[in-house]
């Protein structure tokens, strides 16, 4: 399967990384940082593995599943730890974190 066959989950795993990445910018302007470290950490590696995702999707690698199994199971996490927090960057993360995740699975399923 290549870009196109893989479009949707292209597209959750490229705004849930944006998302991630201005969830981690704006706890940083929070004011007590100490208490969003968990948060900031964890979408900075969401953000990270949603980029190695969509781009190894794209290219059409045999690896993508696998990539996209581990892209699910952080972009979980990130989503379970920003619900936690009573602002809209993070309630707007968790949502695209959990859509990035239920995309990932759905794409894991149709290669199999």
């Amino acid at each position: 399967m290549g870009y196109h066959e893989l479009k949707k989950c292209i597209d959750a795993c490229l705004k849930c990384a944006a998302l991630c990445n201005h969830c981690a910018t704006s706890c940083l302007q929070e004011k007590d940082t100490k208490m969003m470290a968990i948060c900031i950490q964890l979408d900075m590696e969401c953000a990270a593995i949603c980029y190695a995702a969509a781009q190894l999707m794209s290219l059409g690698s045999k690896q993508a599943a696998a990539i996209c199994k581990l892209c699910a199971n952080l972009c979980e996490a990130c989503s379970i730890e920003c619900a936690k927090h009573n602002n809209a960057h993070c309630k707007e993360c968790a949502v695209a974190c959990k859509a990035c995740a239920e995309e990932c699975k759905i794409m894991i399923a149709s290669l199999k």
